[in-house]
């Protein structure tokens, strides 16, 4: 890159990530609303706005594909665990070999026949719909019951037909271009791609692995270099793998199976590089998935921009509902008659096949040029409607059929009756113990902060008041970290208690129960000099 394609880069990024954060703060708002949707709004503003639009630079699929797309799948493979997958395989084989064949074939065939789009093009339309989104699945189904089986399945395909998209593609490409298929060639490739990226994914990763185990057991460990390793390991990985012409996509998801395999090993070797990666996990993943919705919403924006009174609106919306309902039938069906799910399940899996980034990549993927404006506005236009329909009909459909979990409204009325309950019997221990004036006071203080009782405006001018503060004495320290470990202690105990009678709000209470202990761990390693 120059140094111009460089600050271009920067600039975009930069831009992106505000974007994104904006993005989810809006969510958290307004929880009934999917960060998706939030994001993709903020991206077609920002393309509807000059200034905004100029700071985001052309798109660069390599970029997209490799920056976001490698990341956001390594994590996805590091929530699942290895056996699952190999106990599945068949099953996984069926999904991203068989039905994606079959959704390719029904979804061409459809294009083709109900408008004037030729046969190849048509192809290149059904193979880029055909990867599914893991992330975008999990945003559109929060706060729902989804079926375990149905779950286990849309998790697998997601991490695997990836590759058989960009395969899949790459045939229709040629076709496109010579005008006819080279099965042979295509088959070949599979193979190679495939099979190439799950053994250098396997190999990388493996040698990460001794590299990393090697220095938690040495004098030489740094949990900044073990964090700098784990975050750039997709990048460099898909890098090597697209180098050596074998699917990237695959080595970064078996990579990320492998090192979820370490993790579990690592609970208590390693626990504070485990627990800030999952920490840096889950930012990079919400950041990144974010960005990728706020993109398909500028370049919505970008394409279309002069042309949505003319005929080609109208073409875009029909092959994108077109691909949208050939998908759903081959899923429906494919559930039904070779998963063997009922008509519940079925329905579920059938809408669950959720599209985000990576279809945006592929599609992103294709040169402007080599189509035809008009060919490459179709295919974009088309996808992008196929993902929002991918998005909003399960979002509406499964709010019907499928059992809702505690709402975060009902969650949150319940969860601030716990911790203002919690923090009071620490407060009633503290209040107990004979404690210097000023350290009981801090004490007590900073338990009601964890309460969430302090306004601002109360806990700025407390902020102002200690700066010049003298700091506590040696005695007074030790006497504030036993006062703190005492209302912990308080506290866990509490919660335990809870959580054995409020089972349906189990999750929030070990959240709370997380937060006590990360509060405590921060006490340990506090500096009061």
């Amino acid at each position: 890159l120059s140094e111009v394609d460089l600050m271009e880069l920067m600039i975009s990024t930069f831009t992106l990530a505000i974007a994104a954060a904006i993005s989810i703060i809006i969510a958290q708002a307004i929880d009934k609303v999917s960060v998706n949707y939030v994001s993709m709004i903020i991206g077609i503003i920002i393309g509807l706005i000059p200034l905004l639009n100029s700071q985001v630079a052309s798109f660069d699929s390599e970029i997209f594909m490799e920056l976001i797309v490698a990341p956001l799948l390594f994590f996805e493979g590091q929530k699942t665990r290895i056996h699952n997958i190999g106990r599945r395989i068949k099953e996984i084989i069926g999904l991203t070999v068989i039905m994606v064949l079959l959704a390719l074939i029904i979804s061409g065939f459809s294009i083709y026949l109900f408008t004037s789009i030729s046969l190849p093009l048509a192809f290149i339309i059904g193979s880029i719909s055909t990867p599914t989104d893991a992330t975008a699945s999990e945003a559109v189904t929060n706060g729902l019951r989804m079926p375990r089986r149905v779950t286990s399945s849309l998790k697998a395909e997601s991490l695997f037909n990836d590759a058989s998209g960009i395969i899949l593609l790459n045939m229709s490409l040629l076709w496109f271009a010579n005008g006819y298929i080279n099965y042979g060639q295509t088959i070949h490739d599979f193979f190679v791609s495939s099979l190439g990226g799950a053994v250098l994914g396997f190999a990388v990763a493996w040698i990460i692995i001794i590299f990393r185990q090697s220095l938690i057991r040495s004098r030489f460990n740094s949990l900044n270099a073990q964090n700098l390793i784990y975050i750039l390991t997709p990048l460099a990985l898909y890098a090597l793998a697209e180098d050596l012409h074998v699917s990237g996509i695959i080595a970064v998801v078996v990579a990320g199976l492998l090192h979820n395999a370490e993790s579990q090993q690592s609970l208590l070797l390693n626990s504070r590089q485990i627990h800030m990666g999952r920490d840096l996990q889950n930012l990079i993943s919400d950041i990144f998935n974010s960005m990728v919705f706020i993109i398909l919403g500028l370049m919505m924006v970008r394409i279309s921009r002069n042309k949505l009174f003319n005929g080609d609106l109208a073409k875009w919306i029909l092959v994108g509902f077109i691909v949208y309902l050939a998908n759903l039938l081959v899923r429906y069906v494919y559930g039904r008659l070779i998963i063997r799910y009922d008509r519940r399940e079925s329905t579920v899996f059938s809408l669950g096949g959720i599209h985000g980034a990576v279809t945006l990549a592929l599609a992103l993927t294709i040169n402007a040029t080599f189509l035809g404006t008009k060919n490459y506005n179709l295919v974009i236009m088309s996808e992008a409607v196929l993902i929002i329909l991918s998005m909003l009909v399960p979002t509406i459909v499964f709010q019907f059929i499928l059992p809702h979990e505690v709402s975060d409204e009902e969650a949150h009325i319940v969860m601030e009756k716990i911790r203002n309950e919690m923090v009071k019997q620490a407060l009633i221990s503290i209040h107990k113990m004979y404690l210097p004036k000023r350290v009981k006071r801090h004490v007590i203080y900073t338990l009601l902060n964890q309460k969430r009782v302090v306004k601002t405006r109360e806990y700025m001018r407390v902020l102002l008041k200690t700066i010049d503060q003298p700091n506590l004495t040696k005695s007074e320290q030790y006497l504030q970290r036993l006062a703190f470990f005492r209302a912990f202690a308080i506290e866990r105990e509490y919660l335990e208690m809870i959580g054995q009678k409020e089972s349906k709000y189990r999750t929030y209470i070990l959240s709370l129960y997380n937060d006590v202990l990360l509060a405590e761990s921060l006490i340990i390693e506090s500096d009061d000099e």
